[in-house]
């Protein structure tokens, strides 16, 4: 009985913790309008985070739309799969990843990007800056 009551407390810990980190798939919310634009799916290929649109829920959303403002070898790609999140790493020491890079599809720019998971990982801030500007979006856990 001891050794099953364990195990349970150690797999409840371990799915905890596996909460509290960005990988998963999220809601994004825009912060200007408070609706929800698309679901992004974050991996870990290694240590280092990559995030990819997983499904678009903006209302007009074309199916067979492409990144047209995108200047790396994201332009002309299918929104749907599109790799906006790269090279992002956990922060030493800290409940932080940062060091990489988020893309706003709609005007083809790259923003230095910090993901800290809050709500106990149910929800994800995601901080896009440029030099001392900056926004942050909180992102919602749908899985």
């Amino acid at each position: 009985m001891k050794q099953l009551l364990t195990t349970a407390l150690l797999l409840a810990a371990n799915a905890a913790f596996a909460q509290a980190t960005p990988v998963g798939l999220w809601r994004n919310i825009d912060d200007k309008t408070g609706e929800a634009k698309a679901e992004i799916r974050v991996v870990d290929n290694g240590g280092v985070l990559s995030g990819r649109v997983e499904k678009r829920l903006v209302k007009d959303a074309k199916p067979d739309a492409v990144c047209d403002e995108c200047k790396d070898d994201r332009k002309g790609k299918p929104m749907q799969g599109l790799e906006i999140i790269r090279g992002v790493r956990k922060a030493e020491g800290k409940d932080v990843w940062e060091g990489g890079k988020i893309l706003d599809p709609e005007n083809g720019r790259e923003y230095t990007l910090r993901l800290t998971p809050t709500d106990g990982g149910a929800k994800l801030d995601v901080r896009g800056s440029f030099g001392p500007f900056g926004r942050t979006q909180t992102w919602v856990r749908v899985q």
